[in-house]
């Protein structure tokens, strides 16, 4: 009896960790980049940039919804916001070949929508780019639970628009978590909220 409990145990286990990303199910989270104090004596700054989104699978290992994103960069004599309101989609690899163990997924993911970059300060030349942005890298989940996944994403992006300076692109690199819900679970929640 111990033996059978123990085997559908481990076949429930097994199963979660590929439900994820089903079609039906609801993504939720956000990806941390550049989080960073430096406290050098005439050079102190501080950045932070959050990139909340909300997902729905239409079919089994793609996902789309929307897609925000802010960030703050200050330093002595200039400061940096950006921000940015879009839609994103992630395509995940279920192939055992490609994933390293059976509790993590490699995906990729592009963005597309409004973004801008602002500086301005003292001690700089004022510069902006406010237009169309998009983005696109590979990314890899690690699932720390069946529904709660550590990910780390590399992406270029890329704004083109108007401002004093009509381009603005860079790599960047986030660190997040994201929240996997079943679609008959989110949908019992809405009926019924807890009280």
């Amino acid at each position: 009896m111990k033996r059978i409990i123990i085997t559908a145990f481990a076949l429930c286990m097994f199963s979660a960790t590929f439900a994820q990303t089903q079609k039906g199910n609801i993504l939720v989270g956000a990806d941390l980049a550049g989080l960073g104090l430096n406290f050098q004596e005439g050079n102190t700054q501080f950045n932070l940039n959050i990139n909340p989104k909300a997902g729905w699978f239409i079919k089994d290992n793609l996902v789309i919804g929307p897609d925000l994103s802010i960030g703050l960069n200050t330093q002595k004599g200039a400061t940096s916001l950006t921000y940015g309101v879009g839609a994103f989609g992630r395509k995940y690899f279920n192939d055992n070949a490609t994933n390293l163990t059976r509790t993590t997924k490699w995906f990729l993911e592009a963005n597309a929508g409004i973004y801008g970059t602002n500086l301005s300060g003292d001690n700089v030349e004022k510069t902006s780019t406010n237009g169309f942005g998009a983005g696109f890298g590979p990314g890899l989940a690690y699932f720390l639970t069946p529904n709660i996944a550590l990910e780390g994403l590399v992406k270029y992006n890329l704004t083109v628009g108007f401002g004093s300076s009509t381009t603005n692109n860079n790599i960047g690199f986030g660190l997040g978590f994201q929240i996997y819900l079943p679609g008959s679970q989110a949908r019992q929640l809405a009926k019924d909220p807890i009280k």
